[in-house]
């Protein structure tokens, strides 16, 4: 019998040993760094990742759809919606530059940038044109 409890406590402590060597596996696989940093000068051992491409300026139907339709689909805390002419008649009449400057700059609840912090003022201005070319 007591050979027998004997084995029994041994087996149940191999098991836990192996449960706790795999959960501490799995620890340090969740806790493990997700890259490196590499200044230059430096041999990291690795090729440095290629940059990313940049095409350019986005057009404004893309910054449109990325950023701004968030507000100007539905009108959003009074912002014109994207194609009322009655909405965007009174905005238009002030100028391209005061519409841009308000969406670069932000105006009312319209954060700058319309709270697209990756857009450039470029792709801003586009998207502009873009929304005033859908009303007139």
């Amino acid at each position: 019998m007591m050979k027998l409890l004997a084995a029994v406590l041994v087996a149940t402590g191999l098991t836990a040993g192996a449960v706790m060597a795999s959960v501490e596996d799995q620890i340090r696989e969740r806790i493990a760094p997700v890259g490196e940093v590499c200044l230059q000068g430096e041999d990291c051992g690795s090729a440095a990742p290629a940059a990313a491409s940049n095409d350019g300026p986005r057009s404004g139907e893309d910054v449109y759809a990325a950023a701004c339709q968030a507000c100007h689909a539905s009108g959003v805390a009074g912002a014109p919606v994207a194609g009322d002419a009655d909405a965007w008649s009174s905005r238009v009449d002030k100028g391209m530059e005061t519409l841009i400057d308000h969406a670069i700059n932000g105006f009312n609840a319209m954060p700058p940038k319309g709270g697209c912090s990756s857009c450039s003022d470029e792709e801003i201005q586009a998207a502009v044109e873009y929304l005033v070319e859908q009303v007139q």
